[in-house]
C-alpha cells in the first residue's frame, strides 16, 4: 500500500476537518434543543448522566481501544499482504467479536436497569432515579450500534477513504434533532431515545456501501486462532485498561457532579459541547489521519518518518489549539449565552457553564497533546506505558479533584481544573518516555513555534478585552438575540483576522505549510 504523502495527508485532514466541524455545529443545535426543551435542571441532568454510560463504555470498545488494537494490525496486514484477504479476515474477526460483547451487554442493561442507575449514580432525588431507570434501556442501545459503525470507520480510514467515516456522525446529529423536534410534545425526553436509536442505525447503513466495495463483507467470524487475531488481543488488553482507568475516573467525575448542586452535570455537558468543538476538529482530524500513517511507518521501521509525523501533530495542534482555547476563554459568557439562553436556559446556567468551560480550556492543549502522543506508542506496539500514563492521570486528577472540591470549595469547575492540570502531568510523563522511544530532533523547532504562537495571539486578546472594556459584558446575560449574535460575530472574526495576520507576520510554520500546499 503506498504511503501517503505530506500534501496528501493535510489534504485528507481538511476533509476529516470540514465534516467535523458540521458535526460539532450539528452538536451545537442538538445541545440547544435539548437546553431549550428541558432546560438544564433535573431533568435534563438524568438524560445527560445516563446517556453517558453507553458513551463512556463505546471509548472501551470499537470507537476507543478496540479501534486502537484494530487499525495498527489492519495497517500491518495491508502493507504486508497485498491481496488484502488477511485484512479481510480478521475485520470479520473483530465482528464477531463485536456482536459477542455488545449483544449480550446492551441485553444485561436492559433487563437490570436499576442495578446499573444505582451503581453508576447518585442521584439525591428519588423521581431522577426513577426517570433514569426508565431512559437507560432505550438509550443503551446506542453501544451496539456505535461499536459496529465505528469497526467500519477504521476500516475505511484505514484504507485512506476518510470522507464517508467523517460525514457519518452527522446523521447521528440529524436524527436525535428530529426526533426532538417532532415527538418532544407527545413523547417528552424520551424522544431523545428515538433519534438515538434511529441514528445508530443510519451510521451503519451510510458506510457499508463503500465498506463493501474495498471486498469487505458484513458477515461475522468466529475464528479467533488466526495469528493477526491474537496480536489485535494482545493490543486491546492494555489498550482496554488504559480506556477503563479513564472511563472509570469520568464515572467518577460524573458521581461528584450529582452531589453538587442541581445544574451541575448540566454545566459540565454544556462546556464540554463547546471545549469539544476545537478538540473533535482538530485533534481528532489530526489522529484520524495520523494514526494510520504513524501505523504503518512503526511497521515499515521509519523512525524518522514517525518522528516527523509526531512533530508535524505537534505543530499543528499548538497551531490550532492555543487560539481556541483562548478565544473560548474570553468569550464563553457570550457564545454559551447566544448559543444556548433561551427558555428555560437562564443567566444563571450562562454563568455557571461559562465557569466550567474556562476551566476545561485551560488544559486544552495538553488534552489533545497527550492523545496524540498516546497513539505514537500505540502506533510503536508499546501499550505499557500508556496503562502507566493512565493511572498517573487519573491519580492526579482524582487528587486535584478532591482538593478543589472540598478544600479549596470551587464547586463543578473544580473537576475541570483537576482534568487539565492531570493531562498537563500525564504529557510531561509521555515525553519523557518517548525520548527513549525515536530521536526526538525537532525540539527546537517546536518551542519556536510555541513562542511565536503566544506571541501572536497578543493582538486578539488584546482587540476582546477593549471591546468589553467599552461595550460591557452585561449585554450578554440578557440572552440569545439577533444583536448579540451581531456584536459575537464582530468579537469572534476580529479574533481571528487578528491572529492570522499575526500568524502570517510570525511565520508560524504549520500556518505556512497549509499556505504552500494551497497555492
Amino acid at each position: 500500500m503506498k504511503e501517503t504523502s505530506r500534501r496528501e495527508t493535510l489534504a485528507s485532514t481538511y476533509v476529516v476537518m470540514f465534516c467535523t466541524l458540521g458535526t460539532r455545529l450539528l452538536g451545537f443545535a442538538r445541545e440547544a434543543l435539548v437546553n431549550g426543551l428541558f432546560g438544564a435542571g433535573s431533568e435534563a441532568d438524568v438524560l445527560r448522566t445516563v446517556f453517558r454510560i453507553p458513551n463512556n463504555m463505546r471509548k472501551l470498545l470499537a470507537e476507543g481501544a478496540l479501534s486502537s488494537a484494530f487499525i495498527p494490525e489492519l495497517s500491518r496486514q495491508l502493507v504486508d499482504d497485498g491481496s488484502g484477504e488477511k485484512a479481510k479476515s480478521l475485520t470479520a474477526s473483530i465482528m464477531g467479536l463485536l456482536l459477542i460483547i455488545t449483544i449480550p451487554l446492551t441485553l444485561l442493561f436492559i433487563i437490570f436497569p436499576g442495578a446499573a442507575v444505582n451503581l453508576l449514580t447518585e442521584f439525591s432525588d428519588p423521581a431522577q432515579t426513577a426517570l433514569a431507570v426508565e431512559l437507560l434501556p432505550y438509550l443503551i442501545t446506542y453501544i451496539f450500534f456505535v461499536s459496529i459503525s465505528a469497526l467500519l470507520m477504521g476500516v475505511l480510514n484505514s484504507h485512506n477513504r476518510f470522507f464517508i467515516p467523517a460525514v457519518t456522525p452527522l446523521l447521528f446529529s440529524v436524527a436525535v434533532i428530529s426526533s426532538l423536534l417532532i415527538f418532544h410534545n407527545t413523547m417528552g425526553i424520551f424522544s431523545m431515545a428515538v433519534g438515538v436509536i434511529a441514528g445508530g442505525i443510519g451510521q451503519i447503513f451510510f458506510q457499508v456501501g463503500s465498506f463493501r466495495k474495498l471486498g469487505y463483507r458484513l458477515m461475522p467470524s468466529l475464528d479467533f486462532h488466526t495469528p493477526e487475531f491474537r496480536r489485535v488481543m494482545k493490543k486491546w488488553g492494555p489498550i482496554l485498561i488504559t480506556s477503563s482507568i479513564f472511563s472509570v475516573n469520568q464515572f467518577i467525575a460524573g458521581y461528584f457532579a450529582t452531589m453538587l448542586p442541581e445544574g451541575s452535570v448540566s454545566a459540565l455537558d454544556n462546556a464540554i459541547v463547546f471545549w469539544q468543538l476545537p478538540f473533535g476538529l482538530f485533534v481528532n482530524s489530526l489522529i484520524t489521519v495520523a494514526y494510520p500513517k504513524m501505523s504503518r511507518q512503526a511497521a515499515k521501521g521509519d523512525r524518522a518518518g514517525l518522528r516527523d509525523t509526531l512533530n508535524y501533530g505537534w505543530s499543528g495542534l499548538m497551531t490550532l489549539l492555543l487560539p481556541s482555547s483562548t478565544g473560548l476563554m474570553l468569550l464563553g459568557i457570550p457564545i454559551i449565552s447566544v448559543a444556548m439562553q433561551r427558555g428555560a436556559f437562564d443567566a444563571a446556567n450562562t454563568i455557571l457553564a461559562s465557569r466550567v468551560l474556562f476551566a476545561y480550556c485551560t488544559g486544552l492543549i495538553f488534552v489533545g497533546a497527550y492523545n496524540f502522543t498516546q497513539r505514537v506508542f500505540y502506533a510503536l506496539g508499546d501499550y505499557k506505558t500508556p496503562i502507566m500514563a493512565a493511572l498517573f492521570v487519573v491519580g492526579i486528577d482524582i487528587l486535584f479533584t478532591v482538593l478543589f472540591l472540598f478544600l479549596w470549595n470551587r464547586g463543578v469547575e473544580g473537576l475541570a481544573y483537576a482534568n487539565s492540570l492531570a493531562y498537563l502531568a500525564g504529557l510531561i510523563f509521555y515525553i519523557l518516555r518517548l525520548r527513549l522511544k525515536i530521536p526526538m530532533d525537532g525540539a527546537r523547532g517546536i518551542i519556536l513555534t510555541l513562542g511565536k504562537i503566544l506571541i501572536s495571539l497578543l493582538p486578539g486578546t488584546g482587540y476582546v478585552l477593549l471591546l468589553n472594556r467599552f461595550l460591557g459584558v452585561e449585554r450578554w446575560l440578557a440572552g440569545s438575540s439577533l444583536i448579540n449574535l451581531g456584536f459575537l460575530a464582530l468579537y469572534g472574526l476580529g479574533f481571528v483576522a487578528l491572529t492570522l495576520f499575526s500568524y502570517n507576520l510570525a511565520g508560524v510554520e504549520f500556518l505556512s505549510i497549509i499556505k504552500r500546499k494551497t497555492t
